[in-house]
Parts: structure tokens; C-alpha cells; sequence
């Protein structure tokens, strides 16, 4: 069995998550403590017991997330023995990216947190609100020529451009909101799906470009190590470990596409990747494994009971 750890991205959150671990296991509530205190904020809490509408913002969601993906590898850890390292690969999708390489020790906790926190707060700033748009296309006919050729269409607009490629009949469109909606029309001409996406801005995109450059200046003085096992990274699709390029590719991927579906082609091709196991929030990358690599194994890692069964058939060699 050769193993690939996924860590979801924006939209798996949902209040409450994180509470069963932190329950169960103290290497969890030390995750969640370590995370409060980065922040200077009691995340932990909005976590666990809401309201909705301030964990779905931007800057609390996407260090939510993590902390939640990072307790989970804590407690299989220090509860079940399971290292990181017997894992081939590990991949984030887009902000995952961050819990991925937090996971496989190539940023600290603390620091992936607050960069985390200014990766929303940036993102938020870059575009004023209801400038922005993004669209999810779905169907059967929905591939990445159909994306592209709606995207296209809508950039005789402004700005627009094919976001996150997840799998066949999943593909996000993102960019000014004038040719979003233009994309829109054009995708369901040519017999996709399209809905508007509620986001608070228009994530992977140019225009992001002021995101990026924040982060770019965060990052510069941030101490980013090796990971133990190679990184995938959301705008190569292919595995990275070299700490500099990782360095410059968390910039690039504020603006560039999530190549996801081609991430997982690959681990599940050339990377020989036969099991994904999903961390922390949630079960949309599962899904998206299914999908994409039908003969792979997927799970999801929500529960303590879901830790401590993968643990155990990774030991056994299940």
C-alpha cells in the first residue's frame, strides 16, 4: 500500500469540528491551545461553538481548518504511533497546502497559523466586496476545455480564468464579477451547470495580485524547513521538498489555478499512490479521490474512532 495524506481546503468547515478530537485527546487540545495563542484570539472556541457566519470568514476558516488537519496527525501520533513519514506524499488543497506542510513539519505550528490568518486577512483586502466573483461548473460535460472556453468568453469582460480544476464535472471559474456571470452563460450554452459560489471574494485569480505580494512579504522571513515526505504542490502538480521553491510556490498559488485533479492523477499514476487518507474537516476530497483515482482507496480522518481505525490498518498493513 503506498499512501497519500489529503488536507481539504475552504467549505469543509462547519462548526463544531475539531471537538470530538479535542475531547478525546490532548495532543488535540494542545494543537488548538498553540493555535488560540499564535492568533491571540480564542479560534478554538468559534470552532466548537460558532456562530456560522464568523467561522466561514475568510481569516478564522482558513487557520480553523488547519488546526483541526494538524490535530488530527497530533493525535495519531501520540495516541496510535503513526508518523507522517509513512506516508509517500501529502497535499493540500489550496489553503490544505499550508496544514500540509505544517503535517509534514516544513513550517511550525504557530507560524503556519498566523500566515494562515494573513492569507485570509490579504485575500479579503485585495478586492472589494461584490467586485468579485467565482462560479462552480458542473455535469458530465464539464472538463477543463469547456471551463477554459467559458472562462475565455468571459475575459472579453475583464478578468477571468479557470480557479480550481478538482476533477471532471467539478471545475471553478473566478475573477470580476461582470465576466463570471458572462462565463456563466457561456458554460451553460455549451451544457454544463454553473452556480455562483457565495465567497466572500474571487480567490485564484490576477486579481489576487495584492494578496500575493502580502504574502510573498510574509513569507520571505518565514522559517520553512524540508518536509519529511514531498509536498504536492497545487500549481505544479508534482511533488516538491526543496524549501526555497516551496517558499515561492505558496506565493504563486495565491493567484494561480488549483491543479487538483491533476495532483491526483499523478499520485495515483506515477506517484503509485493506492490509499488517500483525508484530514481533519470533512469529506470532500474523499469524494474527489473517487473520482478521480476509482481504483485507489479513499477515507476520511474525522473522528477519533476514524484515527484510531486507519492507525491500526496502517500497522497491520491493511
Amino acid at each position: 500500500m503506498t499512501l497519500a495524506l489529503l488536507f481539504p481546503g475552504q467549505g469543509s468547515q462547519a462548526v463544531g469540528m475539531g471537538a470530538a478530537l479535542a475531547d478525546a485527546f490532548q495532543s488535540a487540545r494542545d494543537v488548538f491551545a498553540e493555535v488560540d495563542e499564535a492568533l491571540g484570539q480564542k479560534l478554538s472556541v468559534l470552532m466548537r461553538e460558532g456562530p456560522e457566519d464568523q467561522l466561514t470568514l475568510t481569516e478564522n476558516a482558513q487557520p480553523a481548518l488547519m488546526a483541526v488537519s494538524v490535530a488530527a496527525i497530533r493525535a495519531l501520533k501520540a495516541e496510535f504511533g503513526f508518523d507522517v513519514a509513512a506516508a509517500a506524499y501529502v497535499a493540500g488543497h489550496s489553503l490544505g497546502e499550508y496544514s500540509a506542510l505544517a503535517a509534514a513539519g516544513a513550517i511550525s505550528l504557530s507560524d503556519t497559523a498566523r500566515l494562515l490568518k494573513l492569507r485570509g486577512q490579504a485575500m479579503q483586502r485585495a478586492v472589494p466586496v461584490g467586485q468579485g466573483a467565482m462560479a462552480s461548473l458542473i455535469g458530465p460535460k464539464t472538463d477543463l476545455a469547456l471551463a477554459e472556453a467559458a472562462a475565455a468568453a468571459g475575459a472579453e469582460l475583464g478578468v477571468c480564468v479557470v480557479a480550481n480544476d478538482n476533477n471532471a464535472g467539478n471545475i471553478v471559474i473566478s475573477g470580476e464579477k461582470a465576466a463570471v456571470d458572462r462565463a456563466i452563460e457561456k458554460a451553460k450554452e455549451l451544457g454544463a451547470r454553473a452556480i455562483p459560489l457565495n465567497v466572500s471574494a474571487p480567490f485564484h485569480c490576477p486579481l489576487m495580485q495584492p494578496a500575493a505580494d502580502e504574502m510573498a512579504q510574509a513569507l520571505a522571513s518565514a522559517t520553512i524547513l524540508a518536509p519529511v515526505v514531498p509536498v504536492v504542490a497545487n500549481v505544479l502538480a508534482r511533488p516538491e521538498s526543496d524549501p526555497e521553491v516551496i517558499r515561492r510556490l505558496l506565493v504563486e498559488q495565491v493567484t494561480g489555478r488549483v491543479r487538483w485533479r491533476e495532483s491526483m492523477e499523478w499520485m495515483a499514476g506515477e506517484g503509485g499512490v493506492t490509499r488517500f487518507a483525508e484530514i481533519g474537516s470533512g469529506k470532500v476530497l474523499t469524494g474527489m479521490a473517487k473520482r478521480i483515482a476509482p481504483n485507489a482507496e479513499g477515507v476520511a480522518l474525522n473522528t477519533p474512532e476514524d484515527l484510531e481505525a486507519f492507525a491500526k490498518g496502517v500497522t497491520s498493513g491493511e
